[in-house]
């Protein structure tokens, strides 16, 4: 079934407020087997949303609205689907008694303006706000769904997974099986030049490619009579995409590099220390997002400036001024530093150019990471683009977890 999703709100519109009802609402719905077409984002406009009701209504078996269910005068969702419909708005005695019972329990006054929210179009089953004030409504017409939520996020969510995921399962015929391949080091075009045969040829599964921050991922998704027979679609495909980009390959399960590397930390019981100049604690703060970390992290030192390179961890002044921080000398004598305080089985350090200006040595985006591991020390030279400051760093995370990573 082909889904619209149909975001209302000039708040929107203005960039005041994110949309994150549409992503979520894509999410859970291609969970369940529903084939999102289109995004529609407008303000509180009649004549908008006529139009694009046009467009929606043409292409898809079910829209979905966020938005314009609410008191004042600007909300206008019900009254635009009623006139589309060719349907009118009445009284619901349910929504009008748990409004009533709402307020009486919050101990507030009830505005006349709120009554405009417990009217919905007399063809609607009404969806319950357990979560706010605004009902929505399921409206079926002519072979067409419509469903109406509320715009807040935290209404829109609850009102979705109580009151609309229920009935959506009825609908679904096939079963949905998915798996997301998360790679890191290779760039999207070079990923998909090595894949693009599955992703032109496939039709069941489908196989998409996606970047964001510095990784990218692979989706194959399969329909089937049953679940196991999606899943048996979908794994010669995956076993293939394992055999082409296997080394660049960290999870099959949709994890992120932090919670594949702590998790294979501690369950191989294997602790970690780092020392970190340009990146200034994120690879320690990301590290300690994971419960249960502190079995395995021991500690993690900030040595930004030279003289927390030297009285920290031991690195000869002479080194500095001769190499300059930045520096496969100087993460060599950073990484020895902290392995002779910690001792941990693992320690990691890195020193670079975060930018946006160069160092007066050497350019933006070089970095060095130091790691002693099983006796071994080496250090990993990379360049990065310079994109921004804020880029570079969170990329350099993302190579330390991944140098991690690969030791495990």
């Amino acid at each position: 079934m082909k889904v619209a999703i149909l975001s209302v709100g000039t708040e929107l519109i203005f960039g005041q407020t994110v949309n994150t009802n549409a992503t979520y609402l894509s999410q859970q719905l291609n969970l369940l087997g529903f084939d999102v077409l289109y995004h529609y984002t407008m303000g509180d406009n009649p004549g908008r949303l006529k139009r694009i009701l046009d467009i929606a209504y043409e292409d898809c078996q079910m829209i979905i609205t966020t938005g314009g269910l609410g008191p004042t005068e600007d909300d206008l969702t019900k009254e635009i689907i009623c006139q589309y419909f060719d349907d009118e708005l009445v009284q619901n005695e349910e929504s009008l008694s748990l409004l009533k019972a709402y307020y009486q329990q919050m101990n507030r006054t009830m505005t006349d303006n709120n009554l405009k929210q417990t009217v919905l179009p007399s063809k609607a089953i009404p969806l319950q706000n357990h979560a706010g004030t605004a009902p929505g409504f399921w409206l079926e017409d002519k072979g067409k769904i419509i469903i109406s939520l509320p715009g807040p996020p935290r209404e829109m969510k609850k009102m979705f997974l109580d009151e609309v995921i229920p009935r959506l399962k009825s609908l679904v015929k096939d079963f949905l099986y998915y798996k997301t391949i998360r790679t890191f080091g290779k760039g999207e075009s070079s990923l998909e030049t090595e894949i693009i045969d599955l992703v032109h040829n496939q039709t069941n599964p489908t196989v998409a490619t996606y970047a964001k921050e510095g990784e990218c991922s692979v989706r194959v998704c399969a329909k089937g009579s049953s679940m196991e027979a999606a899943e048996l679609a979908c794994r010669r495909v995956i076993d293939e995409i394992k055999n082409r980009l296997g080394e660049y390959i960290y999870s099959y399960d949709d994890e992120d590099l932090v919670q594949v590397v702590g998790r294979k930390l501690i369950e191989r019981s294997i602790s970690i220390s780092s020392a970190e100049s340009c990146t200034g604690g994120m690879f320690a703060e990301r590290l300690t997002e994971i419960s249960g970390i502190s079995k395995v992290f021991d500690r993690s030192f900030v040595t930004y400036s030279w003289d927390a390179k030297e009285q920290v961890l031991g690195v000869k002044r002479e080194t500095l001024e001769k190499y300059s921080a930045v520096s496969s000398q100087v993460a060599l004598e950073m990484v020895k530093g902290l392995y002779n305080i910690t001792g941990s089985d693992i320690c990691i350090a890195i020193t670079g150019v975060a930018g946006p200006l160069s160092d007066g040595d050497n350019p933006v985006g070089l970095m060095y990471i130091g790691v002693s591991y099983k006796g071994e020390i080496f250090v990993e030279k990379f360049q990065m683009r310079n994109i921004d400051r804020k880029w570079n760093r969170n990329y350099a995370v993302l190579k330390m977890l991944d140098t991690v990573n690969k030791l495990l």
